[in-house]
């Protein structure tokens, strides 16, 4: 299968009115793949009622970790950003953002730029609309979430979701964690 996937996720005008969905499928495929490829263990829960796509299992040192990872993916490029929604829908009263109480990762797939981020919630939360920009390639002007791009090693590292990264430890820049304000402002909507 290798990345060669990823011809088969490009919009297919002939299938408009379900491509989306489509796409959707064959990104959780490419992730099943990427996931199991890279040693991780993976699980499917039955249904789609859950908020999140699949569970990982992250043994190390023979200590397993099970996340919950939810799945994205995007074509859509505006105003030079590829934009992703990290939310769902809960109820039919509209759509809500994730919280830590519900998915631990979020894995974006960039497809027309074949490109993963490995979000922690703790990343982006309580964002529910992010701008991502694999494409850029100089520095300055790289997204927030650059440093999450292909960080699959972050599911290896059983306090990846839970902890921020410090600036001296972490292999992630502490500008992309979240601000005190914003796990304060999360904290508050988990409580509500």
């Amino acid at each position: 299968m290798g990345e060669n996937y990823y011809y088969a996720l490009a919009p297919d005008p002939q299938r408009s009115p379900r491509s989306a969905k489509r796409r959707g499928e064959l990104v959780e495929v490419a992730f099943l793949h990427k996931a199991v490829s890279l040693g991780f263990g993976v699980a499917k829960p039955y249904g789609d009622s859950e908020s999140y796509d699949f569970i990982l299992d992250a043994a190390q040192s023979g200590v397993s970790h099970l996340w919950r990872v939810q799945v994205k993916s995007t074509t859509c490029k505006r105003h030079d950003a590829y934009h992703l929604c990290a939310g769902h829908f809960p109820s039919p009263s509209g759509k809500t953002r994730y919280t830590p109480d519900e998915i631990d990762f979020l894995v974006a797939c960039i497809v027309p730029e074949q490109a993963w981020y490995v979000l922690p919630i703790l990343a982006f939360a309580p964002r529910q609309y992010l701008r991502l920009y694999p494409h850029r390639k100089l520095k300055p002007k790289r997204s927030r979430y650059e440093a999450y791009r292909d960080a699959w090693r972050l599911m290896s590292d059983p306090d990846a979701a839970t902890e921020t990264p410090s600036p001296s430890t972490s292999v992630i820049p502490n500008s992309c964690a979240p601000s005190e304000r914003e796990r304060d402002r999360t904290m508050r909507l988990d409580q509500q």
